[in-house]
């Protein structure tokens, strides 16, 4: 099951670490249940249900990931730079054929600057619920992602999605200030 969380986790660009809690970030609780993760880096927000999921520590300002009490399932949310200047309809091929090979996708509405792709892996029993957004005139990609076990899409996941999905925000992502961090290519020629 896990290998079924890797492949769209490290492939889908949301890198996001497992070690000391960033700054920049910010997770506030309230009393319904729900917190909300801010990232002031690049002005995104998104609700989701604390009885659900926790956040591991991010390593990175630029992206966190949830995984679900039961660890079934991850919502993994941040930016990564579009540094070789992808085109929207490049990347959601690049997505779709890269992260969900051979998957039945079922939803996947494309607009100006976003796109989303849901559907069922080929292993026929993980489900995926993507959301992208080219933002800073496409210099940053935003995206966050909900990967669970299909058996349990409209008793669980579907209300959570729409959740994350209603309150989802993508702000100024300030793009004057900055741009997501160009990864470091251990090894590479000078």
């Amino acid at each position: 099951m896990m290998r079924a969380f890797a492949r769209p986790f490290l492939i889908g660009g949301l890198l996001v670490g497992i070690a000391g809690l960033a700054a920049a970030e910010a997770v506030a609780q309230d009393k319904s249940g729900l917190a909300t993760y801010r990232n002031e880096r690049h002005g995104f927000s998104l609700t989701y249900p604390t009885s659900q999921f926790w956040a591991f520590p991010a390593a990175t300002p630029d992206g966190l990931q949830f995984v679900s009490k039961d660890g079934k399932a991850r919502l993994l949310v941040g930016t990564l730079a579009n540094f070789d200047g992808k085109k929207l309809a490049d990347y959601r091929n690049f997505v779709l054929t890269e992260s969900y090979p051979g998957a039945n996708v079922t939803y996947a509405p494309v607009r100006d600057t976003w796109f989303v792709v849901s559907g069922v892996a080929r292993d026929g029993t993980t489900a995926f619920y993507q959301r992208v957004n080219f933002v800073c005139g496409g210099r940053n990609i935003n995206s966050w992602t909900v990967i669970f076990p299909d058996a349990d899409k409209k008793a669980v996941y579907a209300p959570i999605i729409d959740q994350v999905h209603r309150d989802y925000r993508l702000g100024d992502g300030n793009c004057a200030k900055l741009s997501a961090t160009q990864p470091k290519v251990v090894g590479a020629a000078k």
